[in-house]
């Protein structure tokens, strides 16, 4: 097949579904297919173009076996505005066009979301040139954004889910990373026929488990210290006050130390929080480049997942499959029954605590910190359900299905209830769980 994968990041940029749809690309390439791949330039761990991509529109590189073309995009430098992030998926979304239009005639477009606009353009893009699209669900836009309090505006509530409504519609497939998303959906009235469940992955042979004495932990002083790593984006949803009161709480154990790695909008607020509580056991640094990822797991004694109340109903945090993978005990405050909850307790790949809950999180950081053996016995778990369960050769593969059923879907789609236009002689789609492989 000849794919076109849009998406708004891609290597280098560090993003979680940049990181995802490269492997993706990887998979898909070395089995054979053309990949294309229309992306932003490099941006995400600065929060500001790459200054050798920052003279022109258009870069046009050649990655391997694939073609990449890159757009230059504004970068929303306030990431919680709400406006400053429409103004910069706008003009990725309106270069794309321009870009797109020119590229040759390719047999299926790949979309990942957020952000929505990037559906509506798949769909553009796929009338100009008679291609179907298969829609990538890593986030269910507007929903998240209301519920984080980001999108209050009804009338651009109202904007946004009539956009949601019409990219599902005009999807020829639409794949989603959880069965709480596949429901989501459901609830929508996206046809069941129409929607493929696919957990998202993580590169078991680069992510493996290292030893705590490495480059990355005597860089930082923290060879001998218990490190408890948060790593990602650091925004609203992750509620990091709660990390850091569980900090204080754990102030007088002067081995135990906190290292918080990435950026995001409240990346500012936790800084100033963190202040205000006068800690010293605990560190910030930057996003670290990817070759050195393997080596900051490898430092860590635990790691952590926090996020608010009701942001881990319907899906599972990339992150979680990296602590997996690394092959370290994974300390996730997420509500109860939610799919991140389920995974960790049938891998028994760590703990689970109640959200915004520093005492609860508090305690099973000393859980492991006074329990080497069951810390380690979690870590060996966890990679055991990676290896089992996440792999990218074995998922690429149910994508690949899901493009080959868009490749074949006719053009013209209806409306959502009865316009699902797949191989009437399938009946449904295949949904892949969490341990039925």
């Amino acid at each position: 097949m000849r794919i076109l994968l849009l998406t708004t990041y891609f290597r280098p940029d560090v993003a979680s579904t940049g990181v995802i749809m490269s492997k993706l690309a990887d998979e898909f390439a070395a089995k054979g297919h053309e990949v294309t791949v229309l992306t932003s330039v490099p941006h995400y761990d600065t929060n500001r173009v790459w200054p050798e991509y920052s003279h022109r529109l258009f870069y046009s590189e050649r990655t391997g076996a694939m073609q990449v073309y890159r757009i230059y995009t504004h970068v929303a430098r306030d990431k919680a505005n709400v406006a400053h992030r429409l103004l910069a998926y706008g003009s990725f979304n309106l270069l794309s066009v321009l870009r797109g239009a020119t590229l040759p005639r390719h047999d299926v477009i790949l979309v990942p979301s957020p952000p929505l606009s990037n559906g509506v353009i798949a769909d553009l893009l796929g009338r100009l040139r008679g291609i179907p699209y298969v829609y990538n669900v890593q986030d269910i836009w507007p929903d998240v954004a209301v519920r984080a309090g980001m999108l209050k505006n009804e009338k651009m509530i109202r904007l946004l889910k009539r956009m949601e409504q019409y990219v599902y519609r005009r999807a020829a497939g639409i794949a989603v990373i959880s069965e709480g998303f596949r429901k989501n959906l459901l609830a929508k009235g996206v046809p069941d026929k129409k929607i493929s469940v696919i957990p998202n992955f993580i590169d078991i042979d680069f992510v493996t488990p290292q030893p705590k004495k490495n480059a990355f932990s005597a860089k930082h002083g923290i060879t001998e210290k218990f490190v408890v790593l948060f790593a990602g984006n650091m925004g609203f949803s992750q509620g990091l006050e709660t990390v850091l009161d569980a900090a204080n709480l754990l102030k007088e154990y002067s081995r135990i130390e906190f290292l918080m790695v990435g950026n995001g909008s409240g990346r500012n607020d936790s800084e100033a929080y963190l202040r205000n509580l006068g800690l010293t056991n605990v560190r910030f640094l930057p996003f670290q480049p990817r070759e050195e990822l393997p080596a900051m797991y490898g430092a860590a004694d635990v790691c952590l997942i926090p996020l608010r109340r009701g942001f881990t109903t319907e899906s599972v945090p990339c992150k979680l499959f990296t602590i997996m993978a690394a092959g370290k005990p994974a300390i996730a405050a997420v509500d109860h029954g939610s799919d991140t909850w389920n995974l960790l307790q049938r891998s028994q790949g760590g703990l689970c605590v109640e959200p915004e809950a520093p005492g609860a999180l508090a305690e099973a950081i000393l859980h492991y910190y006074g329990n080497e053996a069951a810390r380690l016995e979690a870590g060996r778990s966890g990679r055991r359900c990676a290896e089992a369960e996440f792999d990218p050769k074995t998922l690429s593969e149910a994508y690949l299905e899901a493009l080959r059923r868009a490749a074949r879907a006719e053009p013209d789609r209806g409306d959502l209830g009865n316009g699902d236009r797949s191989d009437p002689d399938q009946e449904s789609t295949p949904k892949l769980e969490y341990g039925k492989r």
